[in-house]
């Protein structure tokens, strides 16, 4: 009998010789064995079958992550997101995206001219969702769960295509451990889909670049000029996306030149062979960007024109060293930040000094690469907020930093691949999903998103209404929110519209659907509440507790002189409820 031979063909990132071979090629001959007679006996005792069944389950599910990792983590992604999505009470910046894409087309772009503008494209397609399934709390989280999911895969590619197989899925793995990635996913605003397309921008970026060596990329440069301009149009910050690419394109320039120069003078040094990134490869780049700035240009204009919408954000001071350090991207938890922080930093260095000694293999160079794509991603998009407001245009918080996550996941994942062997590295992989359950748990409690209670609120209007006479007729005037004293209560109505359905609003004076602003707007109570009571028995009252301006008072006189007293008082968070019944 004879042995099996067959031989494996190495290469650093796809590129090619003028001849076809791939540049820095290395031919592995592999041997195998032949197939033998062996009888293989199986056993007879009671529990094989069941031992069998758990190693075939196992089997398949190990074959399912190696075969299919992209799917197989995407789908994790979902179901970890999407699971209890619809437990945290709704809190402010949700409201305004229920509110928004609840409104008929026109309402929708009159409040684009005056408000929102930054995120009209994900308000344009929120409305279509709403108007397939419905509005629910998990109807408007699930959308987010679904772009954390398909963000996960695409970093298992990108991560293959940077390091291989195993940095693809410890990518993957570590991306949705990471608490900023569990905290958007559950959430019901854009930075879930920013993830996405900050990594899927880079992933056909990578393929034009690699196409430009080849040959035939002009189509692949017309998809990123394209991606680019939807990407910038659904958040103007996935532009310092863009930026970054630009970046990591100059600093492989400058490093390929650095190696020639050294082949050349050095006799001992290797040569490094055909060029990751041309000179035309940057040209591309520039004429798509370039392209896609001129045409993305109108947007960006009408957001800066609203720039008094981020007039919320601090200067930089003594908090932001901490949104930065543990903020941004690791919800929050020092020791569990700096943990992260040294994995980034043990992984860039250790992946640069393995890729710079002359007995560099191909892997150590492919990864090095990793290196250069994520670490403008990571630093760029931080780094220049930051600056923008030292100088006084107020852009840094930390919720702006999503579009950087996947590549900070890439990052520690660098780190964690260097543990050898693979089962040293799924136990690390393993304890950093372990220690991220907590965050985990955390994000998905009733008072998650900022301590908002109005869940609560709307539970106890819901339950106290329908201990009520069924022919009650009700009113409702809303006071202001809490930590936003031009905002109305009526923000938990549309949140929870079931429970104040029936109820008629006795202080709106303007309804902001109309006026294209985001929230309606309460007038003279004194006037707009006797006019409307009619035959109405009970009256609720909705508002905010301190740092909210209080109209209670007011509402319980005017209501008093028309015969009513207040029955019953509740406080929930930051929320208090009143019901007046007539005497």
């Amino acid at each position: 009998m004879f042995a099996r031979y067959r031989s494996v063909e190495l290469s650093v990132w796809g590129a090619r010789t003028p001849g076809g071979r791939p540049a820095g090629a290395a031919t592995v001959l592999i041997v195998t064995a032949p197939p033998t007679g062996t009888i293989r006996v199986p056993r007879t005792t009671g529990l094989a079958p069941v031992r069998s069944r758990a190693r075939g389950l196992a089997s398949s599910i190990g074959l399912a992550v190696v075969r299919t990792p992209e799917l197989t983590i995407g789908a994790l992604g979902v179901l970890i997101a999407a699971a209890f999505a619809w437990v945290p009470s709704l809190w402010y910046d949700e409201a305004a995206t229920v509110t928004s894409a609840q409104r008929s087309w026109p309402q929708l772009w009159a409040e684009l001219h005056n408000v929102d503008a930054v995120h009209g494209l994900y308000y344009s397609l929120m409305h279509v969702w709403f108007w397939l399934v419905g509005y629910t709390p998990f109807t408007l989280r699930f959308p987010s769960a679904l772009a954390i999911g398909v963000a996960a895969g695409l970093v298992v590619a990108l991560g293959r295509r940077l390091g291989g197989r195993r940095l693809g899925i410890t990518a993957g793995l570590v991306f949705l451990a990471l608490p900023r990635v569990q905290w958007a996913g559950s959430e019901g605003r854009p930075y879930a889909t920013i993830t996405t397309l900050a990594v899927c921008l880079t992933l056909v970026g990578l393929t034009a670049v690699r196409r430009t060596r080849t040959g035939r990329s002009l189509h692949w440069w017309v998809a990123y000029g394209l991606l680019a301009l939807v990407a910038v149009t659904f958040n103007v910050y996935l532009s310092l996306a863009v930026v970054a690419h630009a970046v990591t394109l100059l600093w492989t320039l400058v490093v390929q030149r650095v190696a020639v120069r050294r082949a050349l003078v050095s006799r001992t040094a290797p040569f490094p062979g055909a060029p990751l990134v041309t000179g035309g490869a940057v040209l591309r780049w520039a004429v798509a960007a370039g392209i896609a700035a001129v045409a993305v240009s109108p947007v960006v204009v009408e957001i800066a024109s609203q720039s008094k919408q981020v007039a919320w954000i601090a200067g930089i001071g003594q908090r932001t060293g901490d949104q930065v350090f543990a903020t941004a991207w690791f919800g929050s938890v020092d020791w569990y930040a700096a943990v992260a922080w040294s994995l980034m930093v043990v992984g860039v260095a250790a992946t640069l000094f393995t890729a710079h000694r002359r007995s560099a293999t191909v892997r150590a160079l492919v990864r090095a690469q990793a290196v250069r794509v994520a670490v403008p991603l990571v630093v760029i998009p931080t780094a220049a907020l930051v600056l923008a407001t030292a100088m006084g245009k107020h852009l840094y918080s930390p919720k702006y930093a999503t579009l950087s996550l996947p590549f900070v996941a890439i990052l520690i994942a660098l780190a964690l691949t260097f543990v050898r062997p693979k089962a040293l590295l799924a136990v690390a992989v393993a304890a950093v999903l372990v220690l991220s359950v907590p965050m985990a748990v955390a994000v998905k409690q009733p008072l998650a998103k900022q301590d908002s209670t109005w869940s609560r609120a709307a539970s106890i209007i819901s339950a106290e209404r329908s201990s009520n006479r069924a022919d009650a007729d009700e009113g409702v005037v809303f006071g202001s929110v809490y930590g936003h004293p031009g905002t109305t209560a009526d923000i938990i109505r549309v949140s929870y519209p079931t429970a104040f359905t029936g109820l008629t609003d006795l202080g709106v004076r303007k309804v902001g659907a109309d006026t294209g602003v985001l929230w309606n707007q309460t007038g003279d109570l004194a006037s707009t509440i006797p006019s409307r009571l009619d035959d109405i028995d009970t009256v609720w009252f909705v508002g905010g507790t301190v740092k909210a301006r209080d109209i209670e008072p007011e509402t319980a006189s005017i209501l008093a002189a028309h015969g009513f007293t207040a029955k019953e008082h509740w406080k929930t968070g930051t929320v208090v409820i009143t019901e007046f019944v007539k005497r």
